[in-house]
């Protein structure tokens, strides 16, 4: 229950920040739900991962809809990629891993010894 709640947390969260503050924000928002819901690193990480790669994923997908692939074409051919789903699944993997990354040092921080 305490994955689905950060998995949920984290995605709501990172979502709502995005609106109003830089892309890196996501990494503020699954540390922070990394701190509140307390986990085991590995599953902190996977919560945050699991959540970033599927709202940046379907956040970047809708985009490219939107705008009829345009965009994503014209950034793909820069970067020598192929496709444009290659684009945004790369896009998705960053966003992933650094939110995971962000998610697994808050879930360190909880379990650190306290000192006074």
């Amino acid at each position: 229950m305490k994955f689905f709640t950060a998995l949920l947390l984290t995605a709501l969260c990172s979502f709502i920040a995005g609106l109003y503050f830089p892309w890196w924000s996501l990494a503020v928002m699954a540390f922070l739900v990394a701190l509140l819901v307390h986990q085991k690193a590995g599953k902190a990480f996977l919560a945050a991962f699991i959540a970033l790669f599927l709202l940046w994923g379907c956040l970047a997908l809708w985009i490219d809809i939107r705008n009829a692939g345009i965009l994503s074409k014209r950034i793909a051919a820069l970067l020598g990629l192929e496709s444009r789903f290659l684009l945004i699944l790369i896009t998705s993997l960053v966003a992933a891993l650094v939110a995971g990354f962000a998610a697994m040092s808050g879930s360190y921080l909880r379990m650190s010894p306290r000192k006074v």
